[in-house]
Protein backbone atom coordinates (compact mmCIF):
# COMPACT_ATOMS: atom_id res chain seq x y z
CA UNK A 1 0.00 0.00 0.00
CA UNK A 2 2.98 2.32 0.39
CA UNK A 3 3.68 2.02 -3.29
CA UNK A 4 -0.01 2.47 -3.98
CA UNK A 5 -0.32 5.68 -1.99
CA UNK A 6 2.84 6.90 -3.67
CA UNK A 7 1.19 6.49 -7.06
CA UNK A 8 -2.02 8.11 -5.85
CA UNK A 9 -0.14 10.97 -4.32
CA UNK A 10 2.25 11.60 -7.14
CA UNK A 11 2.41 15.27 -8.08
CA UNK A 12 1.19 16.23 -11.51
CA UNK A 13 -1.75 13.90 -11.17
CA UNK A 14 -4.15 16.79 -11.73
CA UNK A 15 -6.34 16.72 -14.78
CA UNK A 16 -5.07 19.91 -16.34
CA UNK A 17 -7.75 22.28 -17.51
CA UNK A 18 -5.60 24.65 -19.45
CA UNK A 19 -6.86 25.48 -22.88
CA UNK A 20 -4.37 24.89 -25.65
CA UNK A 21 -4.43 28.01 -27.79
CA UNK A 22 -3.24 26.10 -30.78
CA UNK A 23 -5.90 26.79 -33.41
CA UNK A 24 -4.09 28.25 -36.44
CA UNK A 25 -5.57 31.54 -37.61
CA UNK A 26 -5.79 33.55 -40.77
CA UNK A 27 -3.91 36.85 -40.63
CA UNK A 28 -5.79 39.32 -38.44
CA UNK A 29 -8.37 36.75 -37.31
CA UNK A 30 -8.97 36.28 -33.55
CA UNK A 31 -10.42 33.09 -32.11
CA UNK A 32 -12.58 33.31 -29.00
CA UNK A 33 -10.16 32.39 -26.20
CA UNK A 34 -10.99 30.48 -23.08
CA UNK A 35 -11.13 32.81 -20.06
CA UNK A 36 -10.86 31.38 -16.52
CA UNK A 37 -14.15 30.09 -15.12
CA UNK A 38 -14.42 32.89 -12.59
CA UNK A 39 -14.68 35.42 -15.39
CA UNK A 40 -17.44 33.56 -17.17
CA UNK A 41 -20.54 34.58 -15.28
CA UNK A 42 -21.33 38.02 -13.97
CA UNK A 43 -23.01 38.43 -10.58
CA UNK A 44 -26.56 38.05 -11.85
CA UNK A 45 -25.82 34.68 -13.38
CA UNK A 46 -26.25 35.85 -16.96
CA UNK A 47 -23.60 36.83 -19.37
CA UNK A 48 -24.47 40.37 -20.39
CA UNK A 49 -22.66 40.22 -23.70
CA UNK A 50 -24.11 37.11 -25.29
CA UNK A 51 -23.06 37.16 -28.91
CA UNK A 52 -26.00 38.58 -30.77
CA UNK A 53 -24.82 37.93 -34.29
CA UNK A 54 -28.06 35.93 -34.50
CA UNK A 55 -31.49 37.59 -34.43
CA UNK A 56 -33.06 38.55 -31.09
CA UNK A 57 -36.00 36.21 -31.33
CA UNK A 58 -34.23 33.93 -33.75
CA UNK A 59 -35.88 30.63 -34.64
CA UNK A 60 -37.09 29.16 -31.38
CA UNK A 61 -34.88 31.20 -28.98
CA UNK A 62 -36.37 33.76 -26.62
CA UNK A 63 -34.26 36.65 -25.26
CA UNK A 64 -34.97 39.39 -22.77
CA UNK A 65 -32.50 42.30 -22.34
CA UNK A 66 -29.91 40.34 -24.30
CA UNK A 67 -30.29 37.33 -21.98
CA UNK A 68 -31.26 34.01 -23.46
CA UNK A 69 -34.18 32.84 -21.30
CA UNK A 70 -35.59 29.85 -23.15
CA UNK A 71 -35.67 27.97 -26.41
CA UNK A 72 -36.72 24.76 -28.07
CA UNK A 73 -34.17 21.98 -27.70
CA UNK A 74 -33.53 21.98 -31.46
CA UNK A 75 -32.91 25.74 -31.52
CA UNK A 76 -30.53 25.48 -28.56
CA UNK A 77 -28.54 22.75 -30.32
CA UNK A 78 -28.40 24.88 -33.46
CA UNK A 79 -27.15 27.79 -31.30
CA UNK A 80 -24.22 25.64 -30.15
CA UNK A 81 -22.95 24.99 -33.66
CA UNK A 82 -20.50 27.56 -35.05
CA UNK A 83 -20.58 28.78 -38.63
CA UNK A 84 -18.34 31.03 -40.69
CA UNK A 85 -19.69 34.24 -39.08
CA UNK A 86 -20.65 32.98 -35.65
CA UNK A 87 -19.08 31.30 -32.64
CA UNK A 88 -21.23 30.60 -29.54
CA UNK A 89 -20.40 32.51 -26.36
CA UNK A 90 -18.32 30.44 -23.96
CA UNK A 91 -20.80 30.71 -21.09
CA UNK A 92 -23.44 29.37 -23.45
CA UNK A 93 -21.27 26.40 -24.45
CA UNK A 94 -20.61 25.47 -20.82
CA UNK A 95 -24.23 25.98 -19.72
CA UNK A 96 -25.73 24.02 -22.59
CA UNK A 97 -23.26 21.12 -22.44
CA UNK A 98 -23.84 20.93 -18.67
CA UNK A 99 -27.65 20.99 -18.78
CA UNK A 100 -28.41 19.28 -22.11
CA UNK A 101 -27.82 15.88 -20.46
CA UNK A 102 -31.12 16.36 -18.61
CA UNK A 103 -32.81 16.03 -22.03
CA UNK A 104 -30.60 13.74 -24.08
CA UNK A 105 -27.48 11.57 -23.88
CA UNK A 106 -24.22 13.39 -24.62
CA UNK A 107 -23.60 10.96 -27.50
CA UNK A 108 -26.96 11.94 -29.05
CA UNK A 109 -26.04 15.61 -28.77
CA UNK A 110 -22.62 14.92 -30.26
CA UNK A 111 -24.21 13.09 -33.19
CA UNK A 112 -26.52 16.07 -33.87
CA UNK A 113 -23.71 18.62 -33.60
CA UNK A 114 -21.54 16.59 -36.01
CA UNK A 115 -24.43 16.21 -38.42
CA UNK A 116 -25.15 19.98 -38.38
CA UNK A 117 -21.48 20.85 -38.89
CA UNK A 118 -21.17 18.50 -41.84
CA UNK A 119 -24.47 19.57 -43.43
CA UNK A 120 -24.13 23.33 -42.97
CA UNK A 121 -20.52 23.52 -44.06
CA UNK A 122 -21.03 20.92 -46.83
CA UNK A 123 -18.04 19.01 -45.38
CA UNK A 124 -19.14 15.78 -47.04
CA UNK A 125 -18.79 17.13 -50.58
CA UNK A 126 -15.94 15.58 -52.58
CA UNK A 127 -14.22 18.78 -53.77
CA UNK A 128 -13.93 20.61 -50.45
CA UNK A 129 -13.22 24.32 -50.79
CA UNK A 130 -10.00 24.84 -48.78
CA UNK A 131 -10.84 28.46 -48.19
CA UNK A 132 -14.15 27.58 -46.61
CA UNK A 133 -12.52 24.90 -44.45
CA UNK A 134 -9.97 27.47 -43.24
CA UNK A 135 -12.74 29.76 -42.12
CA UNK A 136 -14.80 27.18 -40.25
CA UNK A 137 -12.25 24.57 -39.09
CA UNK A 138 -10.71 26.67 -36.25
CA UNK A 139 -14.19 27.29 -34.85
CA UNK A 140 -15.30 23.66 -34.95
CA UNK A 141 -11.97 22.63 -33.42
CA UNK A 142 -12.35 25.20 -30.68
CA UNK A 143 -15.83 23.87 -29.83
CA UNK A 144 -14.52 20.29 -29.72
CA UNK A 145 -11.60 21.45 -27.56
CA UNK A 146 -13.90 23.12 -25.05
CA UNK A 147 -16.09 20.02 -24.91
CA UNK A 148 -13.19 17.57 -24.46
CA UNK A 149 -11.44 19.75 -21.88
CA UNK A 150 -14.44 20.60 -19.72
CA UNK A 151 -16.42 17.35 -20.00
CA UNK A 152 -13.77 14.71 -20.80
CA UNK A 153 -15.74 11.92 -19.08
CA UNK A 154 -18.43 12.16 -21.79
CA UNK A 155 -15.84 10.56 -24.06
CA UNK A 156 -15.62 7.36 -22.06
CA UNK A 157 -18.50 6.39 -24.33
CA UNK A 158 -17.34 4.69 -27.52
CA UNK A 159 -20.14 6.37 -29.50
CA UNK A 160 -18.85 9.82 -28.46
CA UNK A 161 -15.33 8.92 -29.46
CA UNK A 162 -16.47 7.64 -32.86
CA UNK A 163 -18.32 10.86 -33.65
CA UNK A 164 -15.48 13.03 -32.39
CA UNK A 165 -12.89 11.23 -34.50
CA UNK A 166 -15.12 11.27 -37.58
CA UNK A 167 -15.72 15.03 -37.46
CA UNK A 168 -12.08 15.73 -36.57
CA UNK A 169 -10.88 13.62 -39.52
CA UNK A 170 -13.17 15.51 -41.90
CA UNK A 171 -11.60 18.78 -40.80
CA UNK A 172 -8.08 17.37 -40.94
CA UNK A 173 -8.52 15.85 -44.38
CA UNK A 174 -9.48 19.26 -45.75
CA UNK A 175 -6.18 20.83 -44.83
CA UNK A 176 -2.82 19.49 -43.65
CA UNK A 177 -2.35 22.31 -41.14
CA UNK A 178 -5.29 21.03 -39.03
CA UNK A 179 -4.05 17.45 -38.82
CA UNK A 180 -1.62 18.29 -36.01
CA UNK A 181 -4.31 20.14 -34.08
CA UNK A 182 -6.67 17.19 -34.29
CA UNK A 183 -3.92 14.84 -33.12
CA UNK A 184 -3.13 17.15 -30.21
CA UNK A 185 -6.80 17.34 -29.21
CA UNK A 186 -7.16 13.55 -29.21
CA UNK A 187 -3.88 13.04 -27.32
CA UNK A 188 -4.89 15.50 -24.58
CA UNK A 189 -8.25 13.79 -24.21
CA UNK A 190 -6.78 10.26 -24.06
CA UNK A 191 -4.25 11.43 -21.48
CA UNK A 192 -7.04 12.76 -19.28
CA UNK A 193 -9.08 9.58 -19.58
CA UNK A 194 -6.02 7.44 -18.76
CA UNK A 195 -5.30 9.59 -15.70
CA UNK A 196 -8.82 9.22 -14.35
CA UNK A 197 -8.76 5.43 -14.86
CA UNK A 198 -5.50 5.25 -12.95
CA UNK A 199 -6.95 7.37 -10.15
CA UNK A 200 -10.02 5.12 -9.91
CA UNK A 201 -7.86 1.98 -9.67
CA UNK A 202 -5.82 3.51 -6.87
CA UNK A 203 -8.96 4.59 -4.99
CA UNK A 204 -10.30 1.05 -5.24
CA UNK A 205 -7.03 -0.32 -3.81
CA UNK A 206 -6.97 2.23 -0.99
CA UNK A 207 -10.56 1.34 -0.08
CA UNK A 208 -9.78 -2.37 -0.16
CA UNK A 209 -6.75 -1.90 2.12
CA UNK A 210 -8.60 0.05 4.77
CA UNK A 211 -11.67 -2.23 4.68
CA UNK A 212 -9.64 -5.46 4.92
CA UNK A 213 -8.02 -4.24 8.08
CA UNK A 214 -11.23 -2.86 9.56
CA UNK A 215 -12.46 -6.34 10.48
CA UNK A 216 -9.34 -6.92 12.60
CA UNK A 217 -10.21 -4.00 14.86
CA UNK A 218 -13.49 -5.33 16.23
CA UNK A 219 -12.51 -4.73 19.86
CA UNK A 220 -10.47 -1.96 21.38
CA UNK A 221 -6.77 -2.72 20.93
CA UNK A 222 -5.09 -1.98 24.27
CA UNK A 223 -1.55 -1.81 22.98
CA UNK A 224 -2.06 0.15 19.78
CA UNK A 225 1.33 1.23 18.47
CA UNK A 226 0.34 4.08 16.21
CA UNK A 227 -1.94 7.02 16.57
CA UNK A 228 -2.28 10.22 14.61
CA UNK A 229 -0.15 12.30 17.00
CA UNK A 230 2.77 9.86 16.77
CA UNK A 231 2.57 10.00 12.98
CA UNK A 232 2.17 13.79 12.82
CA UNK A 233 2.50 15.83 15.98
CA UNK A 234 1.98 19.17 14.23
CA UNK A 235 -1.71 20.08 13.67
CA UNK A 236 -0.67 22.58 10.95
CA UNK A 237 1.00 19.84 8.92
CA UNK A 238 -2.02 17.57 9.30
CA UNK A 239 -4.37 20.33 8.08
CA UNK A 240 -2.11 20.82 5.05
CA UNK A 241 -2.08 17.10 4.22
CA UNK A 242 -5.88 16.98 4.52
CA UNK A 243 -5.97 19.87 2.05
CA UNK A 244 -3.84 17.81 -0.38
CA UNK A 245 -6.35 14.97 -0.28
CA UNK A 246 -9.31 17.33 -0.63
CA UNK A 247 -7.90 19.16 -3.66
CA UNK A 248 -6.80 15.93 -5.34
CA UNK A 249 -10.29 14.44 -5.00
CA UNK A 250 -12.12 17.64 -5.90
CA UNK A 251 -10.05 17.94 -9.03
CA UNK A 252 -11.40 14.68 -10.45
CA UNK A 253 -15.08 15.58 -10.11
CA UNK A 254 -16.53 16.45 -13.51
CA UNK A 255 -19.06 19.32 -13.63
CA UNK A 256 -21.62 16.98 -15.21
CA UNK A 257 -21.55 14.72 -12.12
CA UNK A 258 -23.64 17.33 -10.28
CA UNK A 259 -26.36 17.23 -12.94
CA UNK A 260 -26.24 13.45 -13.23
CA UNK A 261 -26.82 13.20 -9.50
CA UNK A 262 -30.48 14.18 -10.12
CA UNK A 263 -31.41 11.22 -12.34
CA UNK A 264 -34.67 12.58 -13.71
CA UNK A 265 -37.00 11.86 -16.54
CA UNK A 266 -37.61 14.37 -19.27
CA UNK A 267 -41.42 14.73 -19.52
CA UNK A 268 -41.29 15.13 -23.31
CA UNK A 269 -39.32 11.95 -23.73
CA UNK A 270 -41.91 9.11 -23.52
CA UNK A 271 -40.99 8.33 -19.95
CA UNK A 272 -37.51 7.26 -20.92
CA UNK A 273 -35.03 8.13 -18.19
CA UNK A 274 -32.16 10.24 -19.49
CA UNK A 275 -29.72 8.30 -17.39
CA UNK A 276 -29.84 4.63 -18.36
CA UNK A 277 -26.23 3.90 -19.15
CA UNK A 278 -24.95 7.40 -18.61
CA UNK A 279 -23.01 7.40 -15.36
CA UNK A 280 -19.40 6.94 -16.38
CA UNK A 281 -17.76 8.07 -13.13
CA UNK A 282 -18.24 8.02 -9.39
CA UNK A 283 -15.78 10.69 -8.29
CA UNK A 284 -18.52 12.64 -6.57
CA UNK A 285 -19.50 9.62 -4.46
CA UNK A 286 -15.84 8.87 -3.69
CA UNK A 287 -15.47 12.41 -2.38
CA UNK A 288 -18.50 12.07 -0.09
CA UNK A 289 -17.06 8.75 1.15
CA UNK A 290 -13.80 10.53 1.99
CA UNK A 291 -15.74 13.00 4.18
CA UNK A 292 -17.33 10.08 6.08
CA UNK A 293 -14.01 8.33 6.44
CA UNK A 294 -12.41 11.44 7.93
CA UNK A 295 -15.27 11.82 10.47
CA UNK A 296 -14.88 8.18 11.55
CA UNK A 297 -11.09 8.52 11.66
CA UNK A 298 -11.41 11.47 14.08
CA UNK A 299 -13.87 9.53 16.28
CA UNK A 300 -11.60 6.44 16.21
CA UNK A 301 -8.51 8.39 17.23
CA UNK A 302 -10.41 9.98 20.15
CA UNK A 303 -12.04 6.77 21.42
CA UNK A 304 -8.93 4.59 21.13
CA UNK A 305 -6.58 5.81 23.90
CA UNK A 306 -7.01 4.03 27.25
CA UNK A 307 -6.12 7.07 29.37
CA UNK A 308 -8.42 10.02 29.81
CA UNK A 309 -5.65 12.61 29.48
CA UNK A 310 -4.55 11.04 26.18
CA UNK A 311 -8.08 11.24 24.83
CA UNK A 312 -8.32 14.89 25.89
CA UNK A 313 -5.03 15.59 24.17
CA UNK A 314 -6.31 14.04 20.91
CA UNK A 315 -9.47 16.19 21.09
CA UNK A 316 -7.40 19.35 21.56
CA UNK A 317 -5.12 18.29 18.73
CA UNK A 318 -8.09 17.92 16.34
CA UNK A 319 -9.49 21.28 17.44
CA UNK A 320 -6.18 22.84 16.33
CA UNK A 321 -6.27 20.92 13.04
CA UNK A 322 -9.84 22.11 12.42
CA UNK A 323 -8.89 25.70 13.17
CA UNK A 324 -6.04 25.56 10.70
CA UNK A 325 -8.38 24.03 8.07
CA UNK A 326 -10.65 27.03 8.59
CA UNK A 327 -7.73 29.44 8.08
CA UNK A 328 -6.64 27.63 4.91
CA UNK A 329 -10.20 27.72 3.46
CA UNK A 330 -10.63 23.94 3.71
CA UNK A 331 -14.23 23.88 4.96
CA UNK A 332 -14.86 20.27 3.99
CA UNK A 333 -12.20 18.80 6.31
CA UNK A 334 -13.24 21.28 9.00
CA UNK A 335 -16.84 20.04 8.86
CA UNK A 336 -15.76 16.37 8.79
CA UNK A 337 -13.66 16.90 11.94
CA UNK A 338 -16.50 18.68 13.75
CA UNK A 339 -18.96 15.95 12.78
CA UNK A 340 -16.51 13.27 14.03
CA UNK A 341 -16.29 15.05 17.38
CA UNK A 342 -20.07 15.29 17.57
CA UNK A 343 -20.64 11.55 17.05
CA UNK A 344 -22.35 10.05 20.12
CA UNK A 345 -19.48 7.70 21.12
CA UNK A 346 -17.27 10.82 21.35
CA UNK A 347 -19.70 13.38 22.75
CA UNK A 348 -20.77 11.02 25.60
CA UNK A 349 -17.20 11.01 27.03
CA UNK A 350 -18.07 13.64 29.68
CA UNK A 351 -15.01 13.08 31.89
CA UNK A 352 -12.71 13.37 28.90
CA UNK A 353 -14.36 16.58 27.65
CA UNK A 354 -14.10 18.05 31.18
CA UNK A 355 -10.31 18.06 30.71
CA UNK A 356 -10.48 19.88 27.33
CA UNK A 357 -10.21 23.64 26.85
CA UNK A 358 -13.25 23.94 24.60
CA UNK A 359 -13.31 27.70 23.88
CA UNK A 360 -11.65 27.23 20.46
CA UNK A 361 -14.03 24.37 19.61
CA UNK A 362 -17.06 26.51 20.47
CA UNK A 363 -15.89 29.17 18.00
CA UNK A 364 -15.54 26.57 15.23
CA UNK A 365 -18.95 25.05 15.99
CA UNK A 366 -20.43 28.53 15.82
CA UNK A 367 -18.83 29.04 12.37
CA UNK A 368 -20.36 25.81 11.06
CA UNK A 369 -23.68 26.18 12.88
CA UNK A 370 -26.48 24.90 10.58
CA UNK A 371 -29.06 27.46 11.79
CA UNK A 372 -30.39 30.08 9.34
CA UNK A 373 -29.35 27.81 6.46
CA UNK A 374 -25.67 27.80 7.55
CA UNK A 375 -25.55 31.61 7.57
CA UNK A 376 -22.16 31.86 9.36
CA UNK A 377 -20.51 29.29 7.13
CA UNK A 378 -21.87 30.92 3.97
CA UNK A 379 -20.46 34.26 5.11
CA UNK A 380 -17.05 32.66 5.72
CA UNK A 381 -17.21 30.90 2.33
CA UNK A 382 -17.97 34.20 0.57
CA UNK A 383 -14.96 35.73 2.33
CA UNK A 384 -12.72 32.88 1.18
CA UNK A 385 -14.08 33.14 -2.38
CA UNK A 386 -13.33 36.89 -2.40
CA UNK A 387 -9.82 36.27 -1.10
CA UNK A 388 -9.36 33.66 -3.81
CA UNK A 389 -10.27 36.11 -6.58
CA UNK A 390 -7.63 38.65 -5.54
CA UNK A 391 -5.06 36.05 -4.42
CA UNK A 392 -1.35 36.56 -5.01
CA UNK A 393 -0.39 33.01 -4.04
CA UNK A 394 -1.85 29.52 -4.43
CA UNK A 395 -2.30 29.37 -0.69
CA UNK A 396 -4.74 32.31 -0.76
CA UNK A 397 -6.60 30.75 -3.70
CA UNK A 398 -7.77 27.69 -1.76
CA UNK A 399 -11.54 27.37 -1.36
CA UNK A 400 -12.78 23.87 -0.48
CA UNK A 401 -16.53 24.14 0.16
CA UNK A 402 -18.48 21.99 2.61
CA UNK A 403 -19.35 19.58 -0.16
CA UNK A 404 -22.61 18.01 1.02
CA UNK A 405 -24.11 21.48 1.34
CA UNK A 406 -22.94 22.44 -2.16
CA UNK A 407 -24.67 19.34 -3.56
CA UNK A 408 -27.79 20.15 -1.55
CA UNK A 409 -27.89 23.73 -2.89
CA UNK A 410 -27.59 22.51 -6.46
CA UNK A 411 -30.20 19.83 -5.79
CA UNK A 412 -32.71 22.39 -4.45
CA UNK A 413 -32.04 24.74 -7.34
CA UNK A 414 -32.82 21.85 -9.67
CA UNK A 415 -35.92 20.73 -7.76
CA UNK A 416 -37.25 24.25 -7.32
CA UNK A 417 -37.64 25.07 -11.02
CA UNK A 418 -39.02 23.13 -13.95
CA UNK A 419 -36.64 22.09 -16.74
CA UNK A 420 -39.32 22.90 -19.31
CA UNK A 421 -41.72 25.81 -19.60
CA UNK A 422 -45.43 25.18 -20.34
CA UNK A 423 -44.78 25.84 -24.06
CA UNK A 424 -42.25 22.99 -24.14
CA UNK A 425 -39.26 25.33 -24.27
CA UNK A 426 -36.17 24.49 -22.22
CA UNK A 427 -36.05 26.80 -19.19
CA UNK A 428 -32.63 28.26 -19.88
CA UNK A 429 -32.90 30.85 -17.11
CA UNK A 430 -32.71 27.98 -14.61
CA UNK A 431 -29.65 26.53 -16.33
CA UNK A 432 -27.74 29.83 -16.22
CA UNK A 433 -28.10 29.69 -12.43
CA UNK A 434 -27.06 26.03 -12.30
CA UNK A 435 -24.02 26.71 -14.49
CA UNK A 436 -23.09 29.72 -12.38
CA UNK A 437 -22.93 27.58 -9.20
CA UNK A 438 -21.04 24.76 -10.91
CA UNK A 439 -18.60 27.15 -12.62
CA UNK A 440 -17.60 28.62 -9.26
CA UNK A 441 -16.80 25.08 -8.12
CA UNK A 442 -14.77 24.58 -11.36
CA UNK A 443 -12.58 27.54 -10.41
CA UNK A 444 -11.93 26.15 -6.93
CA UNK A 445 -11.11 22.63 -8.06
CA UNK A 446 -8.32 23.85 -10.35
CA UNK A 447 -6.11 25.23 -7.57
CA UNK A 448 -2.72 23.55 -7.17
CA UNK A 449 -1.99 22.58 -3.57
CA UNK A 450 0.88 24.79 -2.34
CA UNK A 451 1.92 22.62 0.63
CA UNK A 452 4.65 20.02 0.63
CA UNK A 453 3.41 16.43 0.61
CA UNK A 454 4.18 14.23 3.58
CA UNK A 455 3.81 10.68 2.26
CA UNK A 456 3.79 9.02 5.66
CA UNK A 457 0.95 11.25 6.92
CA UNK A 458 -1.04 10.91 3.67
CA UNK A 459 -0.61 7.16 3.78
CA UNK A 460 -1.94 7.06 7.35
CA UNK A 461 -4.94 9.30 6.60
CA UNK A 462 -5.94 7.27 3.54
CA UNK A 463 -5.35 3.68 4.64
CA UNK A 464 -5.35 3.34 8.44
CA UNK A 465 -8.39 1.25 9.46
CA UNK A 466 -11.18 3.11 11.26
CA UNK A 467 -13.74 1.73 13.73
CA UNK A 468 -17.27 0.89 12.66
CA UNK A 469 -20.18 2.36 14.70
CA UNK A 470 -20.26 -0.69 16.96
CA UNK A 471 -16.52 -0.66 17.54
CA UNK A 472 -16.70 3.07 18.39
CA UNK A 473 -19.41 2.49 21.00
CA UNK A 474 -17.51 -0.45 22.45
CA UNK A 475 -14.32 1.62 22.75
CA UNK A 476 -16.31 4.52 24.21
CA UNK A 477 -18.00 2.34 26.90
CA UNK A 478 -14.66 0.80 27.81
CA UNK A 479 -13.22 4.29 28.26
CA UNK A 480 -16.12 5.64 30.33
CA UNK A 481 -18.67 3.13 31.62
CA UNK A 482 -22.29 3.24 30.47
CA UNK A 483 -24.39 5.74 32.40
CA UNK A 484 -27.98 4.51 31.90
CA UNK A 485 -29.99 1.40 31.02
CA UNK A 486 -29.96 2.02 27.31
CA UNK A 487 -26.16 2.31 27.28
CA UNK A 488 -25.75 -0.72 29.57
CA UNK A 489 -27.93 -2.88 27.34
CA UNK A 490 -26.09 -1.74 24.25
CA UNK A 491 -22.73 -2.52 25.87
CA UNK A 492 -23.90 -6.01 26.80
CA UNK A 493 -25.03 -6.70 23.24
CA UNK A 494 -21.78 -5.40 21.79
CA UNK A 495 -19.65 -7.52 24.08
Amino acid sequence: STQMAACYLSPGCHIASCSQNWVPLQAGERMPQTPPFAAMFDSSGYNRNLYQSKEDSCGGLYYHDNNLLSGSLEALIQHLVPNVDYYPDRTYIFTFLLSSRLFMHPYELMAKVCHLCVEQQRLSEPGLDKNRIRKIAPKILQLLTEWTETFPYDFRDERMMRNLKELAQRIASGDEMYRKNVQQLLQNLLRKLATVSQYEEVLAKINATSTDRLTVLKTKPQSIQRDIITICNDPYVLAQQLTHIELERLNYIGPEEFVQAFAQKDPLDNDKSCYGDRKKTRNLEAYVEWFNRLSYLVATEICMPVKKKHRARVIEYFIDVARECFNIGNFNSLMAIISGMNMSPVSRLKKTWAKVKTAKFDILEHQMDPSSNFYNYRTALRGAAQRSLTAHSNREKIVIPFFSLLIKDIYFLNEGCANRLPNGHVNFEKFWELAKQVSEFMTWKQVECPFERDRKVLQYLLTIPVFSDDALYLASYESESPENHIEKDRWKTLR
